[in-house]
């Protein structure tokens, strides 16, 4: 791995731990979020070439808060006379040794801030990408991402939040919101909605890595053990979901062979354990359909009854019409296409999801199953209009002119 690479892993692994020691020791999240990111820059510069400094930890902090220093010491003149007093003590910048990131993640997923928000402050500020690299992971204009970064910061000051774990009796609920912000981290990056892209790794990467962060402090949670292990099962198909030329790959023509074995073994422990010693919970249940998929040595060998089951369970669990549609393909694989569309009419009258192109998608997939090949077509038209990603119109359409 080259140098530049391996600075770029360190830093994005010490990005939430450096910002998580400021904001605890300074307050004032926004500012030092910005102090953080330029240390990072400055660390990005000089360490590939100077090489990286034996306490890396450190370096970060103590840069960081001297860019607190030269921010403060330019206001007003009761914010220099603080200023004075705080630049004393940077001879000897202490650097606490726990870690705070489930705490910083927490504060980015605040619930004054819209999912959308809580996902670019997330990826910013914990995952230590740069505005511009958020930007374009999320195909948006750089000046739109600051924006929406900056107001994230200014949401989180106005509604006077504290960088503290939350009261107990909240604890469950903000978890389960760190974990929904990394689990949509996750799904961009691995079915990007619009581009010509399909796959974008730095955004499966990233989520895997704050995803194990969080598994590292709470390592008796079973969601988050499930969520984990959904995201190994699910990402150890990434080399056999495209092509050379970018083309997608559906499930049930990918060469298992690529697969990564270890990526299925880690996942599937994980949930196997989950399930055995915890409560059960909606990620792990998806965790544990992503096992019957990649335990099957073929397609045709996959055990529709046993995935079609876990739908339903998790349907009961945690309604959704996404759960219904996948539930539909399994149901219509283990009943006939003819029982999946039944379902499928369920969704129709569903804002949420009426106009997305994966109903459309699926209802195409088990209508040609139903031998209906000129209404299969013509849903496989309409799921290329609605969908904006280019790869998968590109294999919508195909489909559809196989059908003409």
């Amino acid at each position: 791995m080259s140098p530049v690479l391996e600075v770029e892993g360190l830093l994005r692994e010490l990005a939430p731990q450096v910002l998580a020691a400021l904001v605890r020791r300074h307050g004032q999240f926004d500012a030092c979020e910005d102090a953080v990111q330029e240390a990072l820059l400055a660390a990005a510069t000089q360490w590939p070439a100077e090489g990286v400094p034996d306490n890396p930890r450190a370096w970060l902090v103590t840069v960081g808060s001297r860019r607190l220093a030269d921010l403060w010491r330019s206001e007003s003149a009761r914010r220099r006379r603080e200023e004075a007093v705080f630049a004393a003590e940077l001879e000897d910048v202490e650097v606490p040794a726990r870690d705070d990131t489930l705490t910083l993640l927490f504060l980015c997923c605040h619930p004054a801030l819209t999912p959308a928000s809580q996902v670019a402050l997330t990826v910013r500020a914990v995952g230590g990408l740069t505005t511009a690299q958020v930007a374009r992971a999320f195909l948006v204009p750089e000046a739109t991402m600051a924006q929406r970064i900056s107001r994230a910061k200014q949401k989180i000051k106005a509604a006077g939040a504290k960088f503290s774990m939350p009261p107990e009796g909240e604890r469950d609920e903000r978890l389960r919101a760190v974990l929904h912000v990394l689990y949509l981290i996750f799904n961009e990056g691995y079915t990007a909605t619009a581009g010509d892209q399909l796959l974008r790794g730095e955004l499966t990467g990233e989520a895997i890595r704050l995803t194990r962060a969080v598994r590292e402090l709470l390592p008796e949670d079973g969601e988050v053990a499930g969520l984990l292990a959904l995201m190994l099962l699910t990402e150890s198909r990434r080399a056999a979901r495209s092509r050379p030329d970018g083309s997608l790959v559906p499930l049930e023509e990918q060469d298992r062979s690529l697969w990564n074995a270890a990526a299925i073994a880690e996942g599937v422990k994980l949930v196997s354990d989950a399930l055995s010693t915890t409560r059960l919970g909606p990620y792990q249940l998806q965790a544990a359909i992503a096992a019957v998929h990649a335990e099957a040595p073929t397609a045709a060998e996959t055990d529709w009854a046993e995935i079609a089951a876990l739908y339903a369970l998790l349907g009961q669990m945690a309604p959704n019409p996404m759960v219904t549609l996948n539930h539909a393909v399994a149901v219509a694989m283990v009943r006939g296409p003819e029982a999946g569309l039944a379902m499928l009419a369920g969704l129709e009258g569903d804002d949420r999801v009426s106009a997305h192109h994966r109903v459309a998608a699926v209802r195409a997939h088990l209508l040609e199953m139903a031998g209906d090949a000129a209404a299969a077509r013509e849903s496989y038209l309409a799921a290329a209009r609605l969908t904006l990603s280019m790869p998968e119109q590109r294999y919508l359409l195909a489909k559809a002119a196989n059908l003409a």
